[in-house]
Formats: structure tokens, sequence, C-alpha cells
């Protein structure tokens, strides 16, 4: 059947219009699209999101805003190092380390300062395992390359455990919840706000939580090329984060209520989940990536990297150049 010339020619004049748009943008080396990649943890762009805030300042530089929410953030990074996003919003420690070693470009926008006690292992309260030593042998289920997986490797070797003396189990936080209270994993470990709705909704024991283990500093990424061509899109990104972090510090009952909504979760779990977030955004310089290379490190004895990874060889954005 064939198509009426109106519609085929609005496709025609659409698609030159397309391309003719792409071409100017790929000419001046500035996309014109800021596409966000983020988790439902992911508080600060939440926020923004949810406010419109970047919508409304990037507006009359002629640049839009997309988001898309992902499960994790293995697969979040995997999506940047593939350019199907230009940002990441936060993501722990040890997803970098997974990204490097797998050759991603990828530069350092922003670093939360550390959050231990926001992450930890957690049991039922009538399991019989009463320390991290009696993990031995036992099914624990996590999230791959989340900050929680470095937090049980310290966890282990510090209870003079391995890696191999447990039973891994990779489990998105929603499959991990589920398979923790019926039983099918012996623990489990998780990050808020996830873990504090376990703990408000749930009857459980923590085992361990990041305080002198995994520091738990969350970073923001661009990918390479992005950051190159828009270091005046990440500065307006970077200014609002850190004003987003302030505000949920000096207003958590507001900063709940804004977020219950949108997570489903109660307002008393949010609340509880963003005290023990630090929420400041800071500039990443290079001494703070200290712990970036434990991590690497750990990651590679344990062979779940296929190479040595140098945690100092990344560019890092300078927000106030």
């Amino acid at each position: 059947m064939s198509v009426p010339f109106q519609t085929n020619r609005r496709f025609v004049l659409g698609a030159l219009a397309a391309l003719s748009s792409g071409l100017a943008a790929a000419q001046s080396g500035k996309p014109e699209t800021l596409r966000i990649g983020l988790q439902k943890s992911s508080t600060l762009t939440t926020i923004l999101r949810t406010r419109g805030t970047l919508e409304q300042l990037l507006a009359p530089q002629g640049v839009k805003v997309s988001w898309h929410e992902f499960t994790s953030g293995l697969p979040l990074l995997e999506a940047l190092n593939l350019g199907n996003i230009d940002v990441s919003a936060d993501v722990a420690d040890t997803v970098p380390v997974f990204a490097q070693a797998a050759g991603a470009q990828l530069t350092f926008v922003a670093q939360e300062s550390p959050s231990p006690s926001a992450q930890a292992v957690v049991v039922r309260a009538d399991s019989p395992i009463r320390a991290v030593a009696d993990l031995k042998g036992r099914k624990i289920g996590f999230a791959k390359a989340a900050g929680v997986h470095y937090l049980l490797i310290a966890a282990l070797e510090k209870a003079g455990l391995s890696f191999k003396d447990i039973e891994p189990a990779y489990l998105a936080p929603a499959d991990g919840r589920a398979a923790f209270e019926r039983g099918a994993i012996d623990a489990w470990v998780v990050w808020d706000p996830f873990l504090a709705a376990v703990q408000k909704q749930s009857q459980v024991r923590v085992l361990a939580d990041g305080s002198g283990l995994a520091s738990y500093q969350r970073y923001y990424l661009a990918g390479t090329p992005y950051a190159q061509a828009r270091p005046d899109v990440l500065r307006v990104f970077f200014d609002e984060l850190r004003k987003a972090g302030q505000w949920v510090k000096q207003s958590p009952q507001d900063a709940a209520a804004l977020l219950a909504p949108v997570w489903g979760l109660d307002a008393a779990v949010i609340e509880l989940a963003n005290s023990r977030r630090s929420y400041e955004v800071r500039a990443v310089v290079a001494p703070a990536l200290s712990e970036q290379q434990r991590i690497a490190d750990a990651f590679f004895a344990e062979k779940l990297l296929p190479r040595r990874v140098n945690a100092l060889d990344v560019p890092l954005f300078n927000p106030g150049a």
C-alpha cells in the first residue's frame, strides 16, 4: 500500500531536520542533548529530575535533557562507554574500576565524600549467623560491581575468609530483597535506600557496615568525548548537584517528602537512608582516589578483573576551570 504524499513528505522533512541538527551538533562539537543515566538510589540526580532544574538552566544554551534509568551501576557505565548516555549519576566507587578494566573512556566529574554506614551486610533476625566469620559456605546476595561487592570482600578478609569461601548470588536490589525474605540467600549486602527499607519493614540484623572497611564514595562520571565537548554543561550539572546535596542535609524532611512518591517509599525510610549519606559533592582530585586503587587491587586478586587497573589513569573534570 502506498504512503500518502503528505505523510511521506513530513517523514522526509523530519528526517532532514534531524540530520541537519545532528550534523550541526557534530560540526560544532557541542551535543545539543544531555543524556543522563541514573539509578533509583541516585538521590541528588532524582531531585534535579523531579524539579526540572537542569532543563530550566540549560534551555537558554539550547541544550535539552533526557533521563535514562538503570537497575544498577555496571549497566549504567556500560551505556556510558557505548555512547548511549553522556553523564552518569552517582555510582559506587567500585563501578568505575570495572569500567576502566573494560577500557571505557570515562572522566570523573564529581565525588561524594564518604558514607560508610550507607551500606551493610544484613541477615534475618532469626538467623543463626552471628558474625561475618559465620558466612563461610553460605549463599550471599549482592549486586555485582556495586559498592557492596567490595564491602563484602573487605569484611570477609577482616574475618579471615576469602571470596572463595562463600557462594555469591549476583542480584539486583529488588531481586535481592525477594530472595532474602524468602530465605533463598543466607545474607544480603545492600545499600541505601534499600538498606533502610529492609530495616524499617523487616526483622533484620546488621553484621557489618562499611565503617573501617569501605568508605563508600560515590562518583559522577561523563564520557570523555562529552566532557571535552561540553565542559560548560558539566559545570552547571556539578553546581546543581552540590546545591541539591546541601539542601538534602539542611531540609531532611522536605527532601524525604519530595522523594517518597517518586521512589514509592515511606518518607521515614528515605529520611533514615539520607541521614547516612554525606551528599557532600566535591571535585575529584588524585589523592582522593587512593581507595579506588585498593578496590582495583582487591578485585584483581580475586580474579574478578581481567587485568590490573591504574585507578589514577583517568581524566578529572575541574569545575572551576
